[in-house]
């Protein structure tokens, strides 16, 4: 699985969070936390459902369901 976002991105969320144990962050910096969380969390969200496109399930009867099959099922 590929990175949901690169690695300055992720240094800068995790530099926040420190900031902001050690004091308030300003207003820009509080903008910018929520927006690159934000991104993070898509990016995560994107990841996720593209595995799950690909994820077969072996049924107990010996057949093979695609995940993909399932949504369009519910849909």
């Amino acid at each position: 699985m590929g990175s949901v976002m690169e690695k300055e991105k992720l240094d800068r969320i995790s530099e926040l969070a420190r900031l902001s144990k050690e004091r308030e962050l300003s207003d820009a910096e509080k903008k910018e936390q929520k927006i690159l969380r934000d991104e993070y969390r898509k990016g995560f969200v994107r990841n996720l459902e593209s595995q799950l496109e690909n994820t077969r399930i072996l049924n107990p009867d010996g057949t093979i369901t695609n995940v993909k099959d399932l949504k369009k099922r519910r849909s």
